[in-house]
């Protein structure tokens, strides 16, 4: 496998916002079965609600000052749901980028897709490249879409590349550091995420950018995903600006 380019990561420094909202907005996106179910109907029925709900979100976020979004679709343990659950999100994928390509494109979003492609089906891996080569040219929103992702498994293959760097001579052992490492991962021409929102009323990060989300700001909300609106998120990125953030430091 080809090595990692030591692409520029697009990051701010911590003094450059530590009054001010979210550069880049991480959300875990839960609750759909659940909504459904309330509803008295099939979860893959929220599944569809939850990607509608995605278009609010990604077109709110220059109101915020959100320059990147990341949403996490579907993790490397979601297959462990049943068949039936799998294959309708996997064809909710393919028609929600043949149904949004169009109008990504016109509001000046950048797409991005992160994850392990390799157990992904043709048909939606050719959508994911047509997506993103549609949209590459757009300084807009970064809409990233966590999809076969999971925080170890990036971990473990951006590891396996390095290593395959240091074996053929290509980098020092002497080199690797903290450093070193993100420009291996599916994230290396995206800045850190700043605040990384749960829904549903879980309280956990699901193995969602491990390494990235060191220094990043939590909220979870009780609301489940497909009523998540664009005032919720205001909300949320209001309340980040009013912490403050010392990255390991006290305050002065």
């Amino acid at each position: 496998m080809a090595s990692v380019s030591n692409t520029s990561i697009d990051t701010a420094e911590p003094e450059e916002q530590a009054s001010s909202g979210p550069r880049h907005v991480a959300i875990i996106m839960d609750g759909n079965g659940r909504w459904a179910q309330a509803r008295g109907r099939p979860r893959l029925f929220g599944h569809h609600a939850g990607a509608r709900r995605v278009r609010e979100i990604v077109e709110c976020c220059p109101q915020y000052g959100v320059k990147y979004l990341t949403i996490f679709a579907f993790s490397t343990e979601n297959w462990k749901r049943t068949q039936v659950e799998i294959s309708g999100l996997m064809s909710l994928f393919r028609r929600y980028i043949s149904k949004e390509m169009k109008a990504l494109a016109l509001r000046n979003v950048r797409v991005r897709f992160i994850g392990d492609r390799l157990r992904l089906d043709a048909k939606l891996v050719q959508l994911m490249d047509e997506l993103e080569h549609e949209t590459e040219a757009n300084e807009g929103i970064h809409l990233t879409i966590a999809l076969n992702y999971g925080g170890r498994d990036e971990v473990a293959r951006a590891t396996k590349r390095l290593a395959q760097d240091v074996a053929s001579g290509q980098l020092s052992p002497e080199d690797v550091n903290e450093e070193t490492l993100p420009r291996y991962l599916d994230t290396h021409v995206l800045p850190d995420p700043d605040l990384v929102i749960r829904t549903s009323g879980e309280a956990r990060i699901s193995n969602f950018l491990l390494w990235q989300s060191a220094y990043a700001e939590y909220e979870f909300t009780d609301t489940l995903w497909p009523d998540f609106t664009s005032e919720e998120m205001g909300r949320l990125c209001r309340k980040f600006g009013s912490r403050e953030r010392r990255f390991g430091a006290v305050s002065t």
